[in-house]
C-alpha cells in the first residue's frame, strides 16, 4: 500500500561548484530580486529562517502583540524573545493565509509564511509595510527552511541586510566590510537559496495542481478552502479519522493547538479575549485535523483519501 504523506518534499542533487560563495553568494540575491517582482515589491531581505526575520522586526518595540492562539508557538517565541508581550485572539479562519502580526499604525507587520502568490504584495500591502514569507520544507515554495521580507521601503530592507550580515555593510570581501552595529548572523545561506529557487521554477505548476485537488476536496466537504499550504477539515471524532487513516497510511497534521492553553506562556500573556474567551479557537481544538495537500496526489490517492474521511465522517 502506497503511503500517502501530508507535505511533498523534493529531493534536489546540489553542485556547490556552482556557487560564487557557500555562504551568502549571488544565488541569494538573485533569489530575493526574483521573489520581490514576483510579489510586487521593490525590495527584499532573506533570513536563514522567516522565525529570524520576526525576531529582528520586533526587537526590543516593547509592545503587545495579538496574535492567534491556533499558531505555530514558534510565532509567540519570537514575540516574547524580541522582548514584547503577547495577548490571544479568537481566530481559526486566517490557517493558510496571510494575517497581521502587528500595525504600527505607520507601517504593518504582515504574516504570509503560508502563502505566496503573484502580486501579492501590490494587492496586499502599503508600500512602507513588511510582507515575511517562508521557506520552510513544507511551506509553497520550500528550502531547508529560510524566510524573506519584501516591502517597497528601502530604509527597512537596508537595516535588515546589515543586522543579518553581522551588523555590516556587505562587501565581497569580508574584511572590508564596515561595522554599523552589532548585529546577528541570520542570512540566507547559498545552499537554502538555490533549493528554494529550483522549487520555485515549478511553482505555477505546483499551484495549479495543488487548486485542482482543493476543489475535489471542497466540492466533497462543502468547503470553500483556498489555502496552498494546509487543507484543514472539522471532524466530530478525531481520534476514529486519525485510527483510519493511520491504518489506510495516510498522512495528517493537527494545525494547530491552541497556544493560551499551553502552560509555558500562561505566565507571559495579556489575556484579552472578553467574557466569551476564546470560543472559536477552544470548540475546534479537538476536531481540527489537516489532510494531504500537495501537487504529488494522484487521482487514486485523491480517490483513497477522500473514500477514507468520508467513510470515518459518514458511516
Amino acid at each position: 500500500m502506497r503511503v500517502i504523506d501530508l507535505f511533498n518534499i523534493n529531493e534536489h542533487d546540489i553542485s556547490t561548484s556552482s556557487f560564487n560563495n557557500w555562504l551568502n553568494g549571488s544565488i541569494v540575491t538573485e533569489f530575493e530580486e526574483t521573489i520581490a517582482s514576483y510579489v510586487g515589491a521593490k525590495y527584499a531581505c532573506s533570513f536563514n529562517s522567516a522565525s529570524s526575520a520576526i525576531f529582528l522586526s520586533l526587537l526590543n518595540k516593547n509592545v503587545t502583540v495579538n496574535i492567534p492562539s491556533m499558531l505555530p508557538p514558534v510565532v509567540a517565541n519570537m514575540i516574547l524573545n524580541s522582548g514584547n508581550t503577547i495577548e490571544f485572539r479568537d481566530d481559526v479562519d486566517w490557517v493558510g493565509d496571510p494575517y497581521v502580526l502587528h500595525d504600527f499604525k505607520n507601517y504593518k507587520i504582515i504574516d504570509s509564511a503560508q502563502r505566496l502568490i503573484k502580486n501579492q504584495f501590490r494587492q496586499q500591502a502599503n508600500p512602507e509595510d513588511l510582507m515575511l514569507f517562508s521557506f520552510y520544507p513544507t511551506k509553497p515554495v520550500g528550502s531547508f527552511d529560510g524566510g524573506m521580507f519584501v516591502s517597497d521601503d528601502y530604509e527597512k530592507i537596508s537595516w535588515f541586510k546589515m543586522a543579518t550580515q553581522n551588523g555590516t555593510i556587505y562587501s565581497d570581501n569580508s574584511w572590508d566590510r564596515k561595522n554599523m552595529f552589532p548585529g546577528w548572523k541570520m542570512y540566507m545561506n547559498s545552499m537554502q537559496a538555490h533549493i528554494a529557487m529550483e522549487n520555485f521554477k515549478r511553482y505555477e505548476e505546483k499551484l495549479d495542481k495543488i487548486s485542482k485537488v482543493r476543489e475535489l476536496y471542497n466540492a466533497e466537504f462543502g468547503y470553500s478552502n483556498t489555502s496552498d499550504h494546509l487543507y484543514r477539515i472539522d471532524v466530530a471524532d478525531r481520534e476514529y479519522v486519525i485510527d483510519n487513516l493511520n491504518r489506510e497510511r495516510i498522512g495528517y497534521g493537527i494545525h494547530y493547538k491552541p497556544l493560551h492553553l499551553n502552560s509555558v506562556y500562561s505566565d507571559c500573556i495579556s489575556f484579552n479575549i472578553g467574557p466569551s474567551r476564546l470560543d472559536k479557537t477552544e470548540s475546534l481544538k479537538d476536531s481540527t485535523l489537516s489532510i494531504p495537500l500537495h501537487e504529488n496526489l494522484s487521482t487514486r490517492d485523491v480517490d483513497r483519501i477522500l473514500s477514507v474521511v468520508s467513510e470515518s465522517l459518514y458511516g
